[in-house]
């Protein structure tokens, strides 16, 4: 009798294609490394060139633009491609597999984790949300999973991370998980499934087909993959990029340091929800919107108030609340914003607490 061959593995170390990838990630780290360690040097440079003295306003804030604007293009390419490469271990109908079932607190803590670590945003939020309720994915934690996309962005957990230390990342995440799940299990207690709208509700539960493809990409295929959400990526934000650049420049450069503390220090009370109704209407994203909180950080704002409003910008924006409207109800948008915003304002109350 004879055996069947076995299958040909999707990882083959002789392929040709797997090699370019290989040489050219290992200069491309070398060229990363190289240019983000002489970023300070390179940023004295061009303002003495420009014959601007340090210690001016002027000075400070091209010194700053000039610093941060590779510093953040250059986190922003090297997390997009290797969370670009992470991602092709997620598909919508994979992640939507493993949150089908029980309303269990486990569901709720895996709807977090994964809607941190996988790349849905607001722009997917509608067919995302439809599919999970297909599957038979309870409303909170749908919700729970929707929140924390948008929220915990690995972007933001490595900005934060190389600008204030890994301490103010891991509590940003912490608080990130925990708000999402606490606004889903409150949303599941609320009941709150008759506010959803009528085309939603007539879907039929298990009526979408869920067909997972059992072919694994291939590694060259995966960092195809990663440098193609490179490219869409850093493509769609830069011009945000620099615009926060641009607004933090001028805030490290010319907005006195006492004015900050003042308005955005820890003894101004109603400094935290004033921040998150401030960052709610806006339309950024985090790597746009770091550059501000690290300015204004600079100039003696605390540091929950700053967080509160960067997951306010990044959680509870309007467009996504206008998206969204094609699913819910306004009441159910209302509930839904404010159950945030009240985790977040809490965060930041917390954060300024213990910091």
């Amino acid at each position: 009798m004879s055996s069947t061959p076995p299958s040909t593995p999707s990882f083959q170390p002789s392929s040709p294609r797997l090699g370019r990838w290989a040489a050219t990630i290992l200069v491309a780290a070398a060229a990363w490394v190289a240019a983000y360690t002489h970023l300070t040097d390179f940023a004295d440079v061009f303002v003495g060139l420009l014959g601007l003295a340090r210690g001016t306003h002027a000075a400070e804030a091209v010194h700053f633009f000039i610093y941060d604007t590779p510093k953040v293009l250059l986190l922003l390419v090297a997390v997009v491609f290797i969370m670009g490469v992470v991602h092709t271990f997620f598909t919508p109908e994979r992640t939507r597999s493993l949150l089908a079932g029980h309303a269990a607190i486990f569901n709720y803590l895996l709807a977090a984790l994964l809607g941190a670590v996988t790349p849905f945003c607001s722009c997917s939020a509608v067919p995302l949300f439809i599919g999970f309720l297909s599957a038979g994915v309870p409303l909170g934690i749908t919700l729970t999973f929707l929140i924390a996309a948008p929220m915990i962005d690995q972007i933001a957990v490595v900005m934060l991370a190389a600008m204030f230390g890994w301490k103010i990342a891991a509590l940003y995440f912490a608080f990130g998980i925990v708000v999402a799940m606490l606004a889903g299990l409150i949303l599941t207690r609320m009941k709150l499934e008759r506010h959803l709208e009528d085309w939603v509700l007539n879907i039929q539960r298990g009526a979408a087909a869920t067909n997972i493809s059992q072919t694994r990409p291939s590694w060259p295929d995966r960092f195809d993959a990663a440098w193609a959400s490179v490219k869409e990526i850093v493509g769609r934000v830069w011009p945000y990029v620099m615009v926060g650049i641009a607004i933090g420049a001028g805030i490290h450069g010319y907005v006195p340091a006492e004015f900050m503390a003042q308005i955005m220090g820890k003894e101004a009370w109603w400094a935290v929800p004033a921040s998150v109704g401030i960052g709610v209407p806006m339309y950024t994203n985090t790597a746009g919107v770091i550059p501000i909180v690290e300015a204004l950080y600079g100039k003696g704002a605390a540091m929950g108030t700053l967080l509160a409003f960067m997951m306010s910008v990044v959680a509870l924006s309007l467009p996504e609340m206008i998206i969204l409207r094609k699913a819910l109800k306004l009441k159910l948008i209302a509930i839904y914003v404010s159950i945030v915003a009240t985790g977040i304002i809490l965060v930041g109350y917390i954060f300024n607490l213990i910091l």
